[in-house]
């Protein structure tokens, strides 16, 4: 069984699906932190396109959710950390445009939810990866408020990092996302849209778990 939520960046979707996987007792993927993986490996090829493909193919990727956190590895050593930084969070919308990425992410997270009950976010899975997801939801947030969310989450393992990038990082991002040629960014028609702008993390996780249980039960 596979759950989605979709929505632009900073809009709470990931520590709310963490959470909902915690208070449920289902996986959790993320397939933002696959797509910032890919990124780091661009990067490590120097943003040479040749070499980036080669390492895309060539080097294993593995990941598991365990203690409130998605952890990747690429050759089993851990890059959950590096794929965090702010470099990485500046090309990852360009890498992830891709339509190569975008197939090598897609085959990851399909491969793995033939086994299991998973809740997974990003940006496109309701419309483009999970299109018979079994339910589908789409998190919206104020571009302040999201912003605010996204700089208390980074501050403390990016002391330089200043609210005002943050920002800016997230307003090109909602540009790139929605309007990228393969699989932009957008709430799919069958998805339960929750604004989560005035709404507690506590309230955005349970008016989650309430759908996900009565689908469940019905």
């Amino acid at each position: 069984m596979i759950i989605v939520i979709d929505g632009p960046a900073g809009s709470g979707k990931s520590s709310t699906a963490r959470a909902v996987a915690d208070k449920l007792d289902i996986e959790y993927l993320d397939s933002g932190a696959l797509y910032r993986t890919a990124t780091l490996l661009y990067l490590e090829a120097d943003r040479n396109e040749e070499l980036f493909f080669k390492l895309l193919q060539d080097k294993t990727i593995t990941f598991h959710y365990s203690n409130g956190c998605f952890h990747v590895a690429i050759e089993g050593e851990s890059v959950t950390s590096r794929i965090r930084t702010i470099e990485v969070a500046e090309y990852v919308s360009e890498v992830a445009a891709r339509p190569h990425v975008r197939q090598f992410v897609n085959d990851l997270m399909r491969d793995v939810v033939d086994r299991g009950t998973y809740i997974a976010e990003g940006r496109d899975l309701g419309t483009a990866v999970f299109p018979d997801a079994d339910l589908k939801f789409y998190m919206s947030a104020d571009i302040e408020e999201r912003a605010r969310r996204r700089y208390e989450e980074r501050k403390t393992d990016n002391p330089e990092l200043t609210l005002e990038q943050v920002k800016q990082n997230i307003e090109e991002r909602d540009h790139k996302d929605s309007n990228r040629e393969t699989d932009p960014l957008k709430k799919a028609v069958d998805a339960i849209e929750v604004d989560t702008t005035n709404l507690s993390f506590e309230q955005q996780v349970d008016k989650i778990c309430l759908e996900i249980r009565e689908r469940l039960n019905s």
